[in-house]
């Protein structure tokens, strides 16, 4: 296994300097890059049917992982509501051991099949959702399970490993090889490999939320207006947008609830009925509903 060689340059790195020590670390980072950049091309495949598959209202995105591969997944998860308004009831998190073992290592919980793939069943999953599994190895029985379960039930399933023979890339059914090779420390996955399923988590969750309309002209414009700094972002995106005065920005924002979409609906000539309900007609798409012509509204 790939992950677990020892590589006979760095045998005596414990007593290199530590000026020499840190840049072989960060030479032997420097492949997490390579490795994603050569599984683009299968990462591209995922996203689209990821994206197609959650283009429906009921469809889940859910991370399977264990140990670091695990706190990966959830550290990635968590930021699609606050970036893309991504709601919290479709994501799903199924670590190895629990949350506990977010915070704690529970080494052990990842050879526990039954309960990767009992934790699939009792979150129902099913053909609307899209599963994830992440393992370093690719041989993580936990991961491995749920990545069975969830196809057997219907669902789109991913799997992600950075060793060439991963048992879990042929149980998936698109499969995101990262072959990183050995570790600067010998079969210690947070490093390079980590990086590179960061690396690969970041381009995954993206473009799935940009290919789902929650991004335009490279702006974040689903983002949730929590604080000061978000809602002032809000404002500026308004303005990029649509090239309006800050004034005007601020007024349509404002008045849009700090939606940035409505509120450049607004700018746009639109009222706030209307342009809920282009937004509604091109699923949250941003340049669709631009192009719509807002429907008559009939009273009855």
């Amino acid at each position: 296994m790939d992950t677990e060689r020892r590589l006979e340059r760095y045998r005596a790195a414990d007593r290199w300097p530590t000026e020499e020590a840190l840049a072989a670390m960060l030479d032997n980072q420097m492949g997490a890059f390579a490795a994603v950049r050569q599984a683009l091309p299968a990462l591209a495949q995922a996203v689209r049917a990821a994206a197609e598959r959650l283009r429906n209202d009921a469809g889940r995105l859910v991370y399977v992982g264990a140990g670091a591969s695990g706190r990966l997944a959830v550290q990635d998860g968590v930021e699609l509501y606050p970036t893309f308004d991504w709601p919290h009831d479709r994501l799903i998190y199924i670590v190895a051991g629990g949350e506990a073992a977010l915070v704690q290592s529970r080494e052990g919980a990842e050879d526990d099949a039954e309960a990767g793939a009992g934790a699939i069943r009792e979150h129902a999953i099913g053909p609307a959702d899209v599963v994830l599994g992440i393992a370093a190895s690719g041989t993580t029985a936990f991961t491995r399970a749920a990545i069975r379960t969830a196809r057997e039930r219907g669902a789109l399933t991913i799997g992600m490993a950075n060793n060439p023979a991963a048992p879990l890339l042929n149980e998936a059914e698109h499969a995101l090889l990262l072959a990183t090779g050995p570790e600067f420390l010998a079969g210690s996955t947070r490093m390079t490999a980590g990086t590179a399923q960061k690396l690969a988590l970041n381009l995954f969750s993206t473009q799935t939320m940009t290919e789902l309309g929650r991004v335009y002209d490279g702006l974040m414009v689903n983002v949730v207006a929590s604080n000061a700094k978000l809602v002032e972002r809000g404002r500026r995106m308004v303005e990029a947008i649509t090239g309006c005065d800050e004034a005007t920005a601020s007024e349509a924002h404002s008045a849009a609830g700090h939606d940035v979409k409505l509120a450049v609906l607004l700018v746009d000539g639109m009222t706030l009925e209307a342009g809920r309900r282009c937004l509604a007609r091109a699923r949250g798409d941003l340049r669709l509903a631009r192009d719509l012509e807002p429907e008559p509204i009939h009273e009855t």
